[in-house]
């Protein structure tokens, strides 16, 4: 049977970050279908998407945007050279910290402490107030940084997510290190494309967008899709497309579906505009708000103009 067959089945597979304990696995969490389904841990972000390009997973699960650090550019970057994957939901994870150790250790033990990058710029206040001495040993993410405590003495303590303490023998020193107590990352599932969520009037659509010229007015250009039709952005983030100096790529969100009319026009421009548009998908907000179009952008209001336009063309 093909990896791609095996997915028909009802037990499906998601692929998330792993391993156990991350982050990623605290989104994977509130994704209520994957309940019961079977949960492949990866490496990285493009094995999460090859995973599911390639049949091996029904859905993955992968970061996309941080409150503190911005967007996850190995997301954006691989979803912009990635056809056929559409976006099914997104999901908001509390990013909170805690120090732990292997038992027996206590915190005036610690001289090395070992975590991802990320989560070390995000701990590093208390790190120093508290650990004046140590040093840091970057780790792959916050989950391998807690693992390899009980398989090596390479750090003393590792910076991880609450609940690694569920999935390993550890035990915890501090909690809530972290500098910023609001911190939260994005996390969006994605699938083959296929039939979208239905609008919920609570949506969120998004597209990754190429400038067509250097040239002065192109990005207000760009904007001016979404503003004349009152669509509001959540987001916009610049990355550079690769081939050449001064040429972008920017990856849009976009509040509102598909379905309304402000939104399918606004789309329509951007085709028109720019020589390539990279439809994401539109599915529900996590934040749960309303998307209001602003202005006379309702679909009703689009359907009368419609009309009328009609009618004027028959010389009515």
């Amino acid at each position: 049977m093909s990896p791609r067959a095996s997915n028909t089945s009802a037990k499906k597979t998601y692929s998330y970050l792993g391993p156990e304990g991350t982050f990623t696995e605290l989104a994977l969490a509130q994704v209520a279908e994957a309940k019961g389904a079977n949960h492949r841990s990866v490496a990285h972000v493009q094995e999460a998407i090859d995973d599911v390009i390639s049949g091996r997973a029904f859905r993955a699960i992968i970061p996309v945007e941080n409150s503190v650090e911005g967007g996850v550019s190995a997301t954006a970057d691989a979803l912009a050279i990635t056809e056929n994957v559409r976006i099914y939901g997104e999901y908001l994870v509390p990013v909170t910290f805690d120090l732990v150790a292997r038992p027996g250790t206590v915190l005036k033990d610690v001289r090395t402490v070992s975590t991802h990058p990320v989560a070390y710029a995000q701990t590093r206040a208390w790190l120093s107030a508290n650990l004046s001495q140590h040093a840091h040993l970057p780790a792959t993410s916050t989950a391998a940084a807690a693992a390899a405590l009980l398989d090596n003495d390479f750090a003393d303590a590792a910076v991880a997510a609450p609940t690694i303490v569920k999935h390993y023998g550890l035990k915890t020193l501090a909690r809530n290190i972290g500098e910023n107590k609001n911190a939260q990352t994005r996390f969006i599932q994605i699938g083959l494309a296929g039939p979208m969520p239905e609008p919920t009037g609570r949506d969120k659509t998004s597209v990754i967008v190429e400038l067509p010229t250097d040239r002065p007015g192109a990005l207000l250009e760009m904007l001016e899709q979404f503003a004349a039709r009152g669509v509001n952005l959540s987001r916009i983030e610049s990355r550079p497309i690769g081939d050449r100096l001064g040429r972008y790529r920017f990856n849009i969100d976009a509040q509102g579906h598909i379905a309304d009319s402000a939104v399918s026009e606004a789309l329509m421009g951007l085709h028109r505009f720019s020589p390539k548009v990279l439809f994401l998908g539109s599915y529900p907000r996590a934040d749960k708000q309303k998307s209001v179009h602003e202005g006379n952008n309702s679909n009703v209001e689009f359907a009368d103009a419609a009309s009328w336009l009609k009618q004027l063309k028959a010389g009515k």
